[in-house]
């Protein structure tokens, strides 16, 4: 029996949660948000109970601390010592980790050095690495990373068409993220359909704020949507997806901006659905008036489009396909969005029940009988895999 956290931290919020290992019971899910603000927020489910507070968290260790604190108040442990894990969310792992690895004072190192790969992540998720070694020294740190998932990628797929020396020199090459999602999620779908992961050709969407296209064939990644870093790919909420590099160049001419990061600011945080629909990144809210603004259904038709595109490509990189797979919050939820992008997809064989693709946040096959290709809707538990990991590395007695 052993207790294990997994810890999924930003730069103004830290979430976690709390599984009971190997029984894999999830004992509790934590928020504290807006961190370093005069009041923060923290939230706790825990069984049938909810606890909630509002008071000034300023900095990293402070946060950590509260955590502590909060799971011994609530009875979730009798000693802190209890928790013989924990798993720590890393966007970037680079080329260095293609699995999830014990952290030491050289990983620690190597997550820091890979923070050019991931400048919001990396340098946060460091820091707070740092902060639970030294507030739990007894326990085993785990690092997952995002992007390890994705490095059974040929280069063929992983490589851009720039001078080889700069992949060479600098590590310029896509590395994808959402990798922990999409390994839970296809493992799963194998699982839930009753047949062996190593023979299924399977496209997972992971669809929501953040949202890519996984070509997963037998089991491995071998081409996904975001690239370099999780800008590209598919048009996001606020990110912009792919986008011809000269236009670029073009807009910073036009606006007289001088400053390549202000574009990379636009492009991650004031584009996409946000940028077409100038009302809001939430598809819900876009859906709730496309009957009378034409910019909202314009900005879900062309997200639905660029899905539909990567689905198709990869369709054909694989040579054919056996399951498509929805995952993330619209994944999961957007009975709407499911339905428009499947319109593009008649082709493959992917029918669906439309009494069947009303459902929210449940696993569930939408197939028609008649279904030459199935379709899924699979809840990501990146959390479960993390533990998982973490479970997989603890000192065996």
């Amino acid at each position: 029996m052993a207790k294990v956290l997994a810890v999924n931290a930003g730069s103004s919020t830290l979430k976690w949660k709390l599984f009971d290992m190997p029984s894999e019971r999830q004992l509790a899910d934590g928020l504290i948000d807006r961190l370093g603000q005069a009041e923060s927020t923290v939230k706790i489910k825990y069984g049938s109970h909810v606890y909630r507070s509002g008071h000034s968290i300023r900095n990293f260790h402070e946060a950590v601390a509260d955590v502590m604190t909060q799971i011994k108040a609530l009875g979730l442990v009798e000693h802190l010592h209890e928790i013989t894990g924990v798993g720590h969310r890393v966007v970037a792992g680079g080329e260095r980790f293609n699995q999830s690895v014990v952290i030491d004072d050289e990983v620690l190192r190597s997550i820091r050095d890979l923070g050019d790969y991931a400048p919001l992540h990396n340098p946060v998720e460091a820091e707070y690495i740092a902060v639970f070694r030294r507030l739990m020294p007894w326990a085993t740190q785990v690092a997952v990373f995002d992007t390890a998932f994705h490095q059974t990628m040929p280069a063929e797929n992983y490589l851009y068409s720039i001078p080889y020396a700069y992949y060479q020199r600098f590590g310029a090459r896509k590395y994808g993220a959402h990798g922990t999602s999409v390994r839970y999620v296809s493992a799963r779908a194998a699982e839930f359909l009753n047949r062996p992961l190593a023979q299924l050709k399977m496209i997972v969407m992971h669809l929501g704020s953040g949202s890519s296209v996984t070509a997963v064939e037998h089991g491995r990644s071998v081409d996904t949507s975001m690239g370099f870093t999780p800008l590209a790919g598919v048009t996001m909420g606020t990110r912009s997806g792919d986008i011809d590099p000269s236009l670029v160049a073009y807009l910073m001419a036009k606006l007289h901006e001088p400053d390549i990061n202000q574009m990379i600011t636009l492009l991650n945080k004031e584009s996409g659905l946000l940028g077409i629909s100038e009302l809001s990144p939430d598809q819900r809210d876009l859906e709730a008036v496309e009957d009378t603004d034409p910019q909202a259904k314009l900005a879900l038709d062309i997200y639905a489009n660029r899905v539909a595109k990567y689905v198709g490509s990869y369709t054909a990189l694989m040579n054919g396909v056996d399951v498509l797979v929805f995952t993330g919050g619209v994944g999961e939820n957007g009975g709407d969005m499911r339905a428009r992008i499947l319109r593009h997809l008649g082709y493959l064989g992917a029918t669906v029940d439309a009494v069947k693709n009303k459902a929210r946040g449940k696993e569930i096959d939408l197939s028609t009988a008649e279904a030459t290709v199935k379709t899924l809707v699979i809840p990501t538990n990146e959390e479960l895999m993390i533990v998982r990991d973490v479970f997989e590395r603890l000192p065996k007695a």
